[in-house]
């Protein structure tokens, strides 16, 4: 599942699940609406990605490399080791800033829901 918002200068992809050759049918989809979108910032939240292949980072390069094309940029936040690594193997790891200050929050394994932490 991907989800977008926006801001007036920033666009938030949030992605859950796969992001794989089993998905790649929707990509086109969301890469002609981010860049539709016109932001100068793109933000994507990778926190609750469970798989990323080859496929999953071109759908990623696509979107950095299109912002970049127009001056933008292309922040990766919550991206784990694999992620990166997939990234670095496709040499596209230049293309992305890293957050590496994001925290994700905790999901719980069956939902991937956010925990709520008790008060």
């Amino acid at each position: 599942m991907i989800e977008i918002a926006t801001s007036p200068a920033t666009t938030t992809l949030v992605i859950a699940g796969d992001l794989d050759l089993a998905e790649r049918d929707q990509f086109p989809e969301l890469t002609a609406r981010v860049v539709g979108l016109r932001r100068q910032l793109l933000v994507i939240d990778m926190c609750r990605v469970t798989f990323m292949d080859s496929t999953g980072a071109a759908f990623l390069i696509s979107l950095a490399d299109a912002g970049r094309k127009r001056g933008g940029a292309t922040v990766l936040r919550g991206c784990d080791d694999r992620d990166l690594f997939v990234l670095e193997v496709c040499g596209a790891l230049d293309l992305f800033r890293i957050d590496p200050e994001h925290e994700c929050n905790p999901v719980t394994p069956a939902t991937g829901v956010p925990l709520v932490p008790s008060v």
